[in-house]
């Protein structure tokens, strides 16, 4: 089950459960959707996956206790800013695969 954490691990902007600009990697890595597109370009700075939009887990309980009622979200902070100068090469390691596979 997701975590559901709170924040962008580098800018630390909140991310509320119900948050539309939550975007996670496979690992649950957490960012904004600001810094997923302007400044990790895509590519998560601890494994090097892509992103996609993270679900919203209910406030309500719909059905089966299956809401945050029950599963609350996470409220440690992952605050980790990333090195920049790092993530650019791994960025271009990153894309140098991806072409590598569409050849």
């Amino acid at each position: 089950m997701l975590e559901i954490r709170c924040c962008c691990e580098h800018c630390n902007i909140d991310l509320p459960a119900a948050s539309k600009a939550a975007r996670i990697c496979t690992f649950e890595c957490t960012f904004c959707v600001g810094c997923v597109e302007n400044v990790l370009q895509e590519v998560c700075p601890n494994c090097g996956a892509g992103f996609q939009p993270r679900p919203i887990r209910p406030a309500v309980n719909f059905i089966n206790d299956n809401f945050l009622g029950k599963y609350p979200a996470a409220t440690e902070r992952f605050h980790r800013p990333v090195d920049l100068v790092k993530h650019a090469k791994l960025v271009t390691k990153v894309r140098a695969y991806w072409q590598s596979l569409s050849n």
